[in-house]
């Protein structure tokens, strides 16, 4: 049962300084005005009754689009104060804001801690300096290390937003990244592959040819592993690619070929099938010993009888999607790979999310 939940304000491209080259706020956000304090309240209250009765402990109000702690301090006041009034009652539980690394100074924080705000964000995108240029980010990496500092020194929760597949990124720098990030230890994290988006310097470059997208699988590859570093840290990852919307999808303000619109569950499929998979390689190896040779040709396992071993994967429910994998991948992999084992997809309530267990069930004449 889900037991957070998000009400997102939009601020679209208030308080940023400059255009990154990816960043097109008015589409991402599908809003051409600023907000008002009124229409807050009109979000708040609209969200409310949709979360009420359905078990959830936490609602965070969270200001997302813009850099929050850019726009003018009477507005941040505004904002803030709609919010830190439904927290008072109850109604809400934490406050939430994403903004540049280079916008945070001690004035800033002490506003945010007088309206109570609990979580932010920094949009550190990457750790490499020539990424950050090419980007047009205008920040440094130090300017990330010292506001992550400043933020965890006034008892905040920090949060780091990385992408991955900028203009001069490479795998190689995206990890380098995420291990800077690991260093930090924020509270939370999200990986975004880059997309392009029309009507940005992204979009002219890549017309241009002067930037080449990441394939799909290329920003498979490279998230998951990002993924595995950040969960293996005990880093909490909240999102992995843009969220589709009327306005962000294939068929709207995107080319280029790496957007999908379950990014997550391409990653996760992914790590569950190489976790099952190294399983089920230790019971291959069990049969060595017993009645059962298998050999090692050319990535492909060849049974060397007629038997047919029944194997189970297992997972629990909210998992079994990543087991299967997206459209029915990870099933049709094992198939397709192992023609000589039986393979059946199970559920067992008593397994964590993301842990998948394998157990050989029976052999079949």
């Amino acid at each position: 049962m889900k037991t957070h939940a998000i009400i997102p304000i939009f601020i679209p491209h208030l308080g940023c300084p400059n255009d990154c080259v990816f960043c097109n706020q008015k589409t991402i956000t599908a809003r051409l005005q600023p907000l008002q304090k009124n229409d807050v309240a009109d979000i708040i209250e609209r969200y409310l009754p949709t979360l009420s009765n359905r078990g959830i402990e936490t609602i965070e109000v969270a200001f997302y689009g813009g850099s929050f702690t850019g726009i003018p301090i009477d507005q941040q006041e505004e904002y803030l104060s709609v919010a830190k009034m439904y927290k008072d009652r109850g109604m809400i539980q934490k406050i939430h804001l994403s903004t540049r690394p280079d916008y945070i100074d001690n004035k800033i924080l002490a506003n945010l801690t007088k309206y109570e705000a609990d979580i932010i964000e920094l949009g550190v995108q990457s750790f490499d300096e020539e990424v950050l240029k090419l980007s047009n980010r205008g920040h440094s990496r130090e300017s990330v290390y010292r506001a992550s500092e400043m933020i965890k020194n006034c008892g905040f929760e920090l949060g780091l937003q990385l992408m991955i597949g900028l203009p001069g990124d490479t795998y190689e720098k995206s990890i380098l990244s995420v291990k800077e990030a690991v260093k930090i230890n924020p509270s939370i994290a999200r990986l975004y592959p880059t997309i392009i988006i029309k009507d940005t310097e992204l979009y002219d470059m890549y017309q241009r040819g002067e930037y080449i997208p990441l394939t799909l699988e290329e920003a498979v590859r490279t998230t998951k592993d990002m993924y595995r570093i950040l969960i293996d840290a005990g880093i909490n990852v909240i999102r992995i690619g843009l969220k589709s919307t009327d306005n962000i999808n294939e068929n709207g303000g995107i080319t280029g070929g790496n957007y999908h619109p379950a990014f997550r569950q391409l990653i996760e499929s992914e790590i569950a099938r190489e976790n099952l998979e190294k399983q089920l390689h230790d019971i291959l190896g069990i049969y060595n010993i017993r009645d059962q040779e298998y050999i090692d040709r050319k990535d492909q396992i060849v049974c060397q009888n007629n038997n047919q071993k029944l194997i189970g994967f297992y997972s629990n429910g909210p998992s079994f999607s990543y087991m299967i994998g997206n459209r029915k991948s990870n099933k049709l992999y094992f198939e397709k790979k192992y023609p000589h084992i039986n393979f059946t997809f199970n559920v067992d309530s008593s397994l964590e999310n993301q842990t998948y267990r394998v157990h050989l069930k029976e052999a079949r004449q």
